[in-house]
């Protein structure tokens, strides 16, 4: 028996920190990857023109990502202004003012929307949010505009993020003693100073976090936003004005790769910028953490 633990418990052992390895390993396996794929454009352009120039001419040689990083940035910037109150909201209500019956019903719908493929929501986009945004939304501002646009992918966006920073921001505010609550309130404290002075000061470090992880599946996000922005190659911060996002660029042209030379390392470049971005977003927010938990 003692030969037989011994040896499970080393089994365990490796197989766990092959798992850890394997998951750290991922990430750099996979930027690797993409810079190979990528290494040919960039020997041939410089890095500040493929990332700042603005001229996209595939067929003449031309490839400049600044339209699609400006695209992916403002509609990433749209969906967080919308998600940002409704989902801070919502989890004060759920976890401090709702009845434990509504909690019961909330937990499955957010399980369910967390769940749906993106498709849907493109789907759903393209007939309700796309003609609202072009009939309703456009005019009361004195505008026009086809729907297909920036603002109709930040509301598809914030939609699909809502579930995830929404369940996220309710198992933090979950953490908060119920003691610290009831203490504020007997000192004289109204339920919104309680609420803001414990709740949400003492749990700075996890909405950062909440809200950080919402950004960056926001900005990655393809098929929704693909079909309801308008996959124009423009700079605009207009939010009835079309954009194409980097990974709708990536997801519509994969197939026309073949035809054009430095196409295939275009778009390696571009999922290979993609993920720098990405990390960068973490790497802020994992900063922002940090130094809200010291303060």
């Amino acid at each position: 028996m003692g030969i037989r633990r011994v040896l499970a418990d080393r089994i365990s052992g490796v197989w766990m920190i092959t798992s850890l390895v394997t998951i750290l390993a991922l990430p750099l396996i996979i930027g690797a990857g993409l810079y190979l794929k990528a290494a040919p454009i960039m020997e041939q352009q410089s890095l500040y023109s493929l990332i700042f120039s603005s001229k996209w001419a595939p067929s003449t040689g031309e490839f400049g990502f600044w339209p699609f990083i400006a695209g992916s940035l403002y509609v990433t910037l749209f969906s967080f202004l919308l998600t940002l109150p409704v989902c801070l909201l919502s989890a004060i209500y759920l976890t401090r003012f709702s009845s434990p019956f509504l909690i019961r019903i909330m937990h499955p719908v957010i399980d369910v929307l967390a769940g749906l493929p993106s498709v849907i929501y493109g789907v759903w986009g393209v007939l309700i949010i796309v003609p609202a945004v072009s009939e309703y939304i456009a005019p009361f501002f004195g505008t026009s505009s086809p729907g297909y646009s920036l603002l109709a992918g930040g509301i598809v966006l914030a939609v699909m993020c809502i579930p995830y920073v929404l369940n996220m921001l309710i198992e933090v505010f979950k953490t908060v003693p119920t003691g610290l609550i009831e203490a504020s309130l007997s000192l004289g404290a109204t339920h919104w100073e309680a609420v803001k002075h414990v709740i949400l000061k003492g749990n700075i470090p996890g909405i950062i976090s909440s809200y950080g992880l919402g950004i960056a599946k926001a900005f990655g996000e393809t098929i929704a936003v693909m079909m309801v922005v308008g996959n124009v190659v423009k700079i605009s911060a207009n939010p009835f004005d079309a954009a194409y996002p980097l990974p709708a660029l990536i997801a519509n042209n994969y197939g026309e790769m073949l035809s054009i030379p430095m196409y295939d390392s275009a778009l390696m470049f571009a999922a290979f910028l993609l993920l720098i971005i990405i990390l960068v977003f973490n790497l802020i927010f994992r900063y922002l953490i940090h130094k809200t938990r010291k303060q």
